[in-house]
């Protein structure tokens, strides 16, 4: 008889607000993995961020309820923190390798992709 009953918006916030959930849960993820500088986990973190972008994809802001953009706007503020320590940890590697090539080694590592 269940299956006969008209649905209805959960209580929780329905989908955009799981997904929304779940990012907050993937980015806290990502935050524990790049101060344990886990390489593993971030790559896992990296996959099911750009998952659930694809599920956030066709969602626009005219949509969320003031839960929805609370979650959202704290999505945002994991992510730029995340970015923030990916980026410092950048910095702190190009200086360590920079120091090893002392005075001598003037240019840049940039990154070409391959073409094939």
């Amino acid at each position: 008889m269940a299956d006969s009953l008209p649905l209805a918006v959960p209580a929780d916030g329905g989908p955009l607000a799981a997904n929304l959930r779940q990012m907050i849960a993937v980015l806290e993820r990502e935050r524990q993995a790049l101060a344990a500088l886990d390489a593993d986990d971030l790559i896992c973190s990296a996959r099911a961020k750009d998952a659930l972008c694809d599920e956030l994809a066709g969602i626009g802001p005219q949509v969320l309820d003031t839960e929805t953009r609370s979650l959202a706007e704290t999505a945002r503020q994991l992510n730029e923190v995340n970015r923030r320590v990916r980026n410092l940890l950048a910095a702190n590697v190009a200086a360590r390798i920079e120091a090893l090539g002392g005075r001598h080694w003037n240019g840049r590592a940039t990154y070409t992709p391959a073409r094939m």
